[in-house]
């Protein structure tokens, strides 16, 4: 069986990178080993100029998919931006390929009566969705436009033959605090958190992301001797975890959300066997407190990161307990073969029902 892979990214440069030990590949969402589950990946390619209008990248891209239907028998897909109108015409019946993605988000009841009524008939053009949480699936059935019998939890991890890599690289001690990570980065409450405690972090992170401008946020901050500003607009993902692997945690302070934000650090945190002191998330697949693998804060609470802060930097015997827990659960649960596994054994038995 074949799958048309789509992507937000380039998913050619990313194979490549991959194969070479300088990409994770969980972040290609188990594309990397669904062959090894007899699904085989077309991979979409966006050309040299890909549209910035959000609306001429789908058209084209449902163009260019259209074109090459008898070539697959799925699409699968990251996420739904940049696939609508594919969508749609599924949900109408003009295409006629089974479409499998991902759900980063909760589905919402729109409060506008036509807009839902768009929205319920834009659900019906997905064959099946693939959630990073029981806590988002749940959240997501309190929606009409919902369907549990097309919804499956995925146990999405990082990639440990890549990390292991990283790690084998690893010289001299490791030491400090790191953060990593541009989404919803919550930069006021960790920079007056280690203001006080005076550990020293690092800090890499983007000029600004999402409409956050992390850059004047940082302009107008004071910051401490034992805080380091690293820009990351040149670094790569493969070099950032070679340094993220030297320090002695990671700590992803995030701003409130009703998704996953973090969970990219929080994973590659475990594969390293790092503890981490996270902003608390009620939609992450596990409770870190629970599982021992860190301390979590709640949003925008100062006094309470740096009483994490102190705690991980005074027991450095207990710190390293947990990244050991950290890595046992990637090991035995989160993981990029694992996940791969779940979402084959989902996509295969769909195509299997098709075929009868």
């Amino acid at each position: 069986m074949k799958l048309y892979f789509y992507h937000g990214q380039d998913v050619g440069m990313i194979l490549s990178e991959w194969q070479q030990m300088r990409y994770p590949g969980h972040l290609l969402y188990g594309a990397t080993h669904l062959p090894q589950h007899g699904l085989d990946i077309i991979p979409h390619l966006y050309g040299p100029q890909k549209p910035s209008d959000r609306w001429k990248l789908t058209w084209r891209n449902a163009w260019h998919i259209w074109k090459r239907r008898k070539e697959f028998d799925a699409v699968y897909a990251t996420a739904f931006r940049g696939l609508e109108v594919l969508i749609f015409m599924r949900a109408l019946g003009l295409f006629r390929k089974p479409i499998y993605l991902w759900h980063h988000q909760p589905i919402r009841k729109a409060k506008n009566l036509v807009r839902e009524a768009i929205a319920r008939l834009f659900y019906r053009g997905m064959d099946r969705l693939f959630f990073f949480s029981q806590p988002i699936m749940d959240e997501s059935l309190k929606s009409p436009k919902a369907d549990a019998a097309r919804m499956t939890l995925i146990h999405w991890g990082p990639d440990l033959a890549f990390y292991d890599h990283i790690l084998r690289q690893r010289t001299g001690e490791q030491a400090g605090f790191i953060t990593t990570g541009k989404e919803l980065r919550d930069l006021p409450t960790l920079l007056q958190a280690f203001s006080q405690a005076r550990h020293p972090l690092d800090m890499y992170i983007n000029p600004s992301n999402g409409g956050l401008d992390y850059a004047n946020i940082l302009a107008q901050s004071s910051i401490p001797e034992n805080i380091h500003i690293h820009e990351i607009n040149r670094l790569m993902i493969g070099e950032l975890a070679k340094t993220v692997a030297q320090a002695k945690c990671v700590v992803i302070c995030c701003l409130r959300a009703n998704y996953t934000v973090g969970l990219t650090t929080l994973m590659e945190a475990l594969a390293l066997g790092l503890p981490v002191v996270c902003t608390k998330n009620p939609t992450f697949p596990f409770d870190i407190d629970a599982e021992g693998v860190g301390i979590t804060v709640a949003h925008g609470d100062v006094e309470g990161w740096v009483r994490a802060i102190n705690y991980i930097a005074s027991h450095p015997a207990e710190a390293e307990v947990m990244g050991q827990r950290g890595r046992r659960l990637a090991e035995t649960t989160f993981n990029l073969p694992q996940m791969a596994a779940e979402i084959a054994k989902a996509i295969n038995a769909d195509l299997e029902k098709r075929r009868k």
